[in-house]
């Protein structure tokens, strides 16, 4: 249940709202959201347990790998055509879940990073070069960890998850719905959660409770007693909040 507290802080899947045109649509986006991974989500679960009875009824068919259980089931139960189709569309999820990531580090590379930092007047010629170079840097770095293979995928993407919920899942919801949100404040609980749970995981404690609960609990902690300290109060900001709040009420 605490892999859900990771959908708030996911930049692949934030980022696609980005695509919204009017506050009209939020509604209409969250319907098809949260429905698609509700049905996507009970079918995962369901290929478990289906997997489960299947091959401990047919011991003649060997599963060596848990996490290829919809890949071996449907070469087992369905035509070699359906089978096609079924890992066509598991590489066009991969497809499409590689580049939402390799576009959204590229960006905050090169857009958070480079030109807020090091150069202000970079020109768009510039940062199209850097963010290709990043996107190719970033890919290396992922084909060198794959190369390890001690951690099953799900071990690694469980890491990963819980370092972006952590991270970034409190300072989402607090910049939504808590109007006294400070940039200390949201720095400092990105650094406090996103540590929290490489220290939790590396100690061991991971296998007693799932290393993004207390990443979690802590940044939301941290993020708001610094904010309380380094607030100020700022007239433009507040009716911005209070003007998008007042927009999606009469939505």
């Amino acid at each position: 249940m605490a892999w859900g507290l990771g959908y708030f802080g996911q930049p692949h899947i934030i980022v696609r709202f980005m695509a919204i045109t009017t506050i009209k649509e939020t509604k209409s986006a969250r319907r098809i959201g949260m429905g698609w991974m509700i049905f996507s989500l009970i079918g995962t679960i369901f290929t478990g347990f289906i997997g489960i009875a299947y091959f401990h009824n047919n011991p003649q068919h060997k599963l060596e790998n848990p996490e290829a259980v919809f890949i071996e089931l449907s070469q087992i139960l369905f035509h070699p055509l359906f089978a096609g189709f079924a890992l066509a569309a598991i590489l066009a999820a991969i497809m499409s879940t590689i580049s939402s990531q390799l576009i959204v580090t590229s960006s905050a590379l090169v857009e958070d990073l480079y030109k807020v930092i090091m150069n202000k007047k970079a020109s768009d010629k510039q940062l199209v070069f850097l963010g290709r170079m990043a996107v190719l840097l970033v890919a290396v770095v992922a084909a060198i960890l794959a190369l390890d293979q001690n951690n099953t995928i799900l071990d690694l993407v469980a890491y990963a998850w819980a370092g972006f919920g952590a991270a970034f899942g409190p300072i989402i919801i607090l910049s939504l719905f808590w109007k006294k949100m400070t940039n200390w404040g949201a720095l400092s609980g990105m650094i406090v959660g996103a540590i929290t749970v490489i220290v939790w995981k590396n100690v061991g404690l991971g296998e007693t409770l799932y290393e993004i609960v207390p990443g979690f609990v802590f940044n939301l902690i941290v993020s708001y007693i610094i904010s309380i300290i380094t607030y100020r109060k700022n007239d433009a900001i507040e009716k911005e909040f209070n003007e998008s709040v007042s927009l999606l009420k009469k939505e």
